[in-house]
This record gives C-alpha cells, structure tokens and sequence, in this order.
C-alpha cells in the first residue's frame, strides 16, 4: 500500500488539479445550464467511469502503447479535441424547451465516457503523475490502483460540485428566457475554445 504521507501528498495534487479548470469542468457546466442536472449528474457518472478506465489501462500499461506511437497518439488527440467541438456545437444548438430537457440521460453518460477516453491529457496524468508517489518495491499495481480510485473519487466530488452550481443558475429567476439563453452560448463558446487549448496543449 501507499504510506500515509505520500497519499495525502497525492490527494492534494490531485485536488489541486481537478480545481484547475479544464476539458471536464467546462463540458459538466454546459450540459447542466442546457439541459439541467439530471444530464449533468449522469454526466459525472460517464466520465467517472472513463477516468476509471484510463487509469486501469496505465496501471497495465496500455496506455503506453499510445505513448509510444506517434500515430495512435495524434488520432486520439484530433478524436478528442473533434468530440469536444462537437459538443460545444451541440450546446450551441440547443434549445432550453422540452426537447432539450427531455434528452435521455444514457446520453449524457456516454458523451461523459467517450470525451474521456478520447482525452490524451487524461491518459498523460496518469502515466506521469501517479508513479511518482509508488513504491517501486511493493507491489506497483497495487498503489496505482489505490491512487485511481482516490483520483477518481476526488474529480467525482469536484464534479459534482460543478453540475449541482451550474443547475442552480439554470434554475434561477436570473436565468430564465433571453439570461439562460445567453449563458448557454456563452458556456458553449468557452468549450470550444477549451477544446482548442486542449489541442495546443497536448502537441508533440
């Protein structure tokens, strides 16, 4: 296992990070100001389980199959930053009637999983971050894994913190009508160009 002092080292890195605003944090806040907090929430759910997903393939290694190939790393990096766009589109688009509303949840999960899956920054953090609070000589997998779940589990709260935020604003008097309508392309916009720094900042 992780000594303690190392895994409160890593739980305040971890912390530090998930404040730093970012792929995830813009896309939740989208979402909940479009379409409220039931999609937010399940949202949380999807991209839970792909940060889950991401750190099981680095603790096993294969995401160093990835890193190691230029190709495979460039069609990942253009998937993700396409997807992004994609969804900054579709929140653009969107109407604040029942249409928009009523969109299934399932679809929000697995928009939540697929944008990280596709997130090369992700997949980096944990080839990067996590080793260095391991203890080369007790069972590596075994503290990665720990470290995960306490990165997951981290960026799960913060998420949801973010999704409960921005729900309430949608639900606010100030936001109803022309407001709601405006902060929607707003969030939108601010996706877009996170989806483009994301980009420029995953480059090789």
């Amino acid at each position: 296992m992780v000594g303690a002092a190392r895994l409160g080292e890593f739980t305040l890195a971890a912390l530090l990070i998930e404040l730093t605003p970012g792929p995830n944090m813009t896309y939740l806040a989208a979402l909940s100001v479009t379409r409220g907090a039931k999609a937010g929430f399940s949202a949380v759910c999807g991209v839970a389980l792909g940060l889950a997903t991401l750190g099981v393939c680095a603790t096993f290694g294969l995401t160093r199959l990835i890193e190691a190939s230029p190709a495979l790393y460039a069609a990942l990096r253009f998937a993700g930053v396409a997807f992004m766009l994609w969804l900054a589109w579709d929140a653009w688009r969107a109407d604040n009637g029942e249409a928009a509303v009523g969109r299934p949840a399932l679809g929000a999960f697995g928009r939540g999983l697929v944008s990280n899956l596709l997130n090369p920054k992700a997949a980096l953090f944990y080839l990067a971050v996590p080793p260095q609070f391991v203890d080369p000589a007790r069972a590596p997998a075994s503290q990665l894994l720990t470290l995960v779940a306490i990165y997951v589990a981290i960026a799960t709260l913060v998420h949801t913190g973010i999704v409960a935020g921005a729900a309430t604003l949608r639900s606010g008097a100030v936001l109803q009508g022309a407001g709601a309508a405006r902060l929607r392309k707003a969030m939108a916009a601010l996706l877009a160009l996170v989806a483009l720094w994301l980009l420029w900042e995953t480059r090789r």
